[in-house]
């Protein structure tokens, strides 16, 4: 809820100068954070890049540990140059990482129109959410707790699912990650706006990884239902 104070600061002009740059910046630098993932996973296809695939587990837990390595660093210069390159760099290792899933769905007869497919929903979603966040200026910081909460079960389900490999199971986790990364995409520019984040770096990390996730999902979705073998 907005006190007097925040009314009136949201209201000045100054105010609304710094959140469209601080927005437009976003956007420019989420644009260009596509580059190197796209780099990333070309390369990562090309060259049949597998993180320890023998060993999911495995493959998780260092997964997480390099993102999360990235991440801290990004957010400890997000106010510099490095952090920008940071930045830049993690987009190349999550291209890698996303190679995975590409790999697999090149392997369909449909791969090709099943990736677009996802990635053109990935950029509905997105525009969807992110015009509903700018233009009506609702507040929908409210969302972070519930969605943090979500997120964490979800979590936890799928390195569970490492282990039980249940197909139902993985098919409700990737429902939910669209569920939940397509509301963060509204919360993260919501906070944009609102001016509850006013570093664009940091906001361009949020929103990259909102549309990340939200791609993948789709694209395990639309194989699971519309993949088809030669």
């Amino acid at each position: 809820m907005n006190t007097p104070f925040d009314i009136v600061r949201n209201s000045s002009p100054d105010f609304a100068l710094q959140q469209n740059r601080v927005l437009r910046n976003t956007y420019l630098l989420l644009a260009l954070s596509m580059l190197p993932t796209v780099l990333g996973a070309v390369a990562g296809v090309q060259l049949g890049f597998s993180l320890f695939g023998n060993s999911p587990l495995l493959s998780f837990v260092l997964f997480m540990a390099v993102a999360f390595g990235f991440m801290w660093g990004i957010e400890k210069n997000k106010d510099s140059g490095l952090g920008v390159a940071l930045l830049l760099g993690f987009t190349f290792f999550m291209g890698l990482m996303l190679s995975r899933i590409l790999q697999v769905a090149l392997g369909f007869s449909n791969g090709g129109s099943m990736i677009a497919l996802a990635a053109g929903g990935t950029g509905a979603i997105f525009f969807t959410m992110a015009g509903i966040a700018t233009v009506s200026k609702r507040d929908f910081s409210n969302m972070g707790k519930f969605l943090f909460v979500g997120l964490i079960l979800v979590l936890l389900a799928a390195v569970a699912n490492i282990f039980f490999q249940i197909p139902a199971l993985s098919l409700t986790i990737a429902v939910a990650m669209v569920g939940i990364f397509s509301a963060y995409i509204l919360y993260d520019i919501s906070r944009i706006v609102q001016g509850g984040e006013t570093n664009y770096v940091s906001a361009t990390l949020a929103v990259y990884l909102d549309i990340y996730n939200v791609f993948v999902s789709l694209l395990q979705l639309i194989m699971a239902f519309t993949g088809e073998r030669d």
